[in-house]
């Protein structure tokens, strides 16, 4: 485990087994004492308080060293802050929330114990060929619904196929409906992925997504905060939501209702300052509900995207952008260059402008009747018109520029 100590690592692991992910109290001491003088004081019991009371009766039947067996046992290894594995880019902002929840936590300013703390984790099990490390540079996160409709299921897999071409990781939970679609979008082009699981790595949740969870650790990763063996609690896919967000460089909500645990996910992401986005759906969708919610918040509300593009504006760098605007078809340029030339004008040319015929050549009579102005005005307007490129003049009269630029005449 390059660098790091087996006192460490074993540290680690007991603190990963007795104490639940976000745990405020247990993370600020491990941060203040070290792995492994807390996990010492948790065997002697000398730790008093209900704050380390679940977390001290635990510590009576660990076995790190049996957890650690069971790892390797299932391809799994044990990656920790002191390892050079560790993704302290993407942990920055956690770590930052961490130390103003501890200071707040020491201060008495705590509520009573929030599953949902943003502070990093004290290990992850992983198990996967990707390098955690790199994890959080060029990466997003998509999350949403496990009833998903048809529609949210499509536009994930298609959001994470294109975003896994740009050579993103794609990060999600590993749950039935959006998840298992980005999941699945990322793999089938060959791309890299990572899921976060709410349980150990050993048994995958859900049980029908065990084959799934094999395709992911092929070519990218599984994490998890929970040892081996460890069930996938209800609290756990909540904390485990922060992991997600953090891992991301940007979160996508795909679909969510209102109740919708990925609205935790953007929670987090909101508040770790990263860019939060939404897929919007149909106004009567159940399933978008929570989305539509995310976009009209009044505080940090979300990006609203509908294409991988906007996706890569918000969290890309300068490489992904485009060299230059796509060309626009003749007939599209030419439309739009008519349009500002006509802005450019008085009120009277536009109004002998829009009198021309869409074809063939008029003469000043006409245009005066069809536009309702004096011939003579007209007589004085079609100069002005000739100049700024919009009508072409021959011995037949006048007729509307044939050519974008307006300028040639004809023979």
């Amino acid at each position: 485990m390059g660098g790091v100590s087996d006192e460490v690592l074993l540290a680690r692991a007991f603190l990963s087994r007795v104490g639940e992910p976000a745990d405020v109290p247990l993370w600020r001491m491990v941060r203040d004492d070290g792995p492994v003088a807390t996990a010492a004081a948790l065997r002697a019991g000398t730790l008093r308080g209900p704050d380390f009371a679940a977390t001290t009766a635990r510590a009576v039947d660990a076995d790190p060293e049996a957890d650690l067996e069971a790892a390797q046992r299932h391809g799994m290894r044990l990656v920790v802050p002191e390892a050079d594995e560790w993704p302290h880019f993407a942990f920055a902002a956690l770590e930052a929330c961490g130390l103003r929840r501890a200071a707040a936590w020491s201060r008495g300013l705590r509520k009573r114990h929030d599953r949902g703390e943003l502070v990093p984790p004290l290990a992850l099990w992983v198990r996967g060929v990707l390098d955690l490390a790199t994890v959080g540079v060029r990466s997003v996160a998509l999350v949403g619904a496990r009833a998903a409709s048809e529609y949210g299921e499509w536009v994930a897999r298609d959001f994470a196929a294109r975003l896994a071409e740009k050579g993103f990781v794609v990060v999600s939970g590993g749950a039935h409906g959006i998840d298992t679609a980005a999941h699945r979008g990322a793999l089938a082009v060959g791309g890299e992925t990572l899921l976060v699981s709410a349980g150990g790595l050993d048994r995958a949740y859900p049980p029908g997504n065990a084959s799934l969870f094999d395709r992911v650790a092929e070519t990218g990763l599984l994490v998890s905060e929970s040892p081996p063996g460890a069930d996938p609690r209800r609290h756990r896919f909540l904390t485990r939501n922060r992991i997600i967000a953090a891992l991301g460089t940007g979160t996508v909500v795909v679909e969510a209702s209102e109740r919708s645990g990925a609205l935790n996910t953007a929670i987090h992401c909101a508040r770790l300052g990263r860019p939060l986005m939404a897929v919007p759906g149909p106004i009567g969708s159940r399933q978008s509900a929570g989305c539509h919610r995310l976009i009209r918040s009044e505080t940090d509300p979300a990006r609203l995207v509908t294409s991988v593009a906007d996706v890569i504006e918000l969290v890309g760098s300068a490489a992904d952008l485009p060299a230059a605007p796509p060309a626009r078809t003749d007939a599209l340029a030419g439309a739009a260059d008519r349009t500002q030339r006509l802005d450019g004008l008085e009120s009277t040319a536009r109004r002998v402008f829009d009198a021309f015929p869409a074809r063939g050549w008029v003469g000043p009579d006409r245009l005066a009747v069809a536009s309702g102005i004096a011939p003579l005005a007209v007589i004085r307007t079609l100069p002005m018109l000739e100049l700024a490129g919009l009508v072409q003049s021959s011995a037949a009269g006048y007729r509307i520029a044939r050519r974008s630029d307006g300028h040639q005449r004809p023979p």
